[in-house]
């Protein structure tokens, strides 16, 4: 089809003539709404971003002589990281005569590894780095798998939020409370002895 009827179709249906292969022998063209093209593209763009994970990888650093509670709060957040879909690498950090004792990093992060088996696995073994002893924990779970969690988890408490609100937003909790004391003292009767002695 010749360039100038090709101009002519697209004013007569208000579209525009788009070059789809310049490359080809003759160049591809295309009616369509172009700006309308581009908006469609660009969100498929941004949702295909939205569904892309990051690898990331947290650090967690524990010493040998570590208090249990102290465990239990670093253990937590490699929980939470794990949850999340993250790496975790675990550094042991020996000081002084604690570099001559390697084996209570290694059984600390056995330990720690144990612990959170059912949320991730060792991905690199334990190993002495200098003053330092490394492990890598991985999830069970793909990123992607975890953020489609989450946002189910957000849905389902922004719902259960919803579901609570008052249906009487006129009338405050407190203003509920003082009619209903003030109904209550004027049923109350009082003994005719009572009266008497007024």
């Amino acid at each position: 089809m010749p360039l100038a009827k090709a101009l002519e179709l697209a004013q007569e249906y208000d579209l525009d003539l788009v070059e789809v292969a310049a490359t080809a022998r003759p160049p591809v063209c295309k009616l369509m709404d172009y700006g309308k093209f581009k908006y469609e593209s660009a969100m498929k763009a941004r949702e295909a971003r939205k569904n892309q994970a990051h690898t990331v990888i947290k650090e967690m650093k524990l010493r040998p002589k570590i208090d249990p509670h102290d465990y239990d709060t670093k253990k937590g957040h490699v929980v939470r990281f794990l949850k999340q879909g993250d790496k975790v690498k675990i550094t042991i950090m020996f000081r002084g005569r604690e570099q001559s004792r390697p084996e209570l990093g290694y059984r600390l992060l056995q330990r720690l590894a144990e612990d959170v088996q059912e949320l991730g696995f060792i991905e690199s073994n334990p190993k002495q780095d200098g003053r330092n002893m490394i492990m890598v924990l991985g999830p069970h779970k793909k990123k992607t798998e975890a953020m489609a969690e989450a946002r189910e988890a957000q849905a389902a408490r922004k719902a259960s939020r919803l579901g609570e609100a008052p249906a009487d937003d006129d009338v405050s909790h407190d203003e509920a409370v003082s009619h209903d004391e003030a109904v209550s003292h004027d049923d109350v009767e009082v003994p005719d002895e009572a009266q008497a002695d007024a």
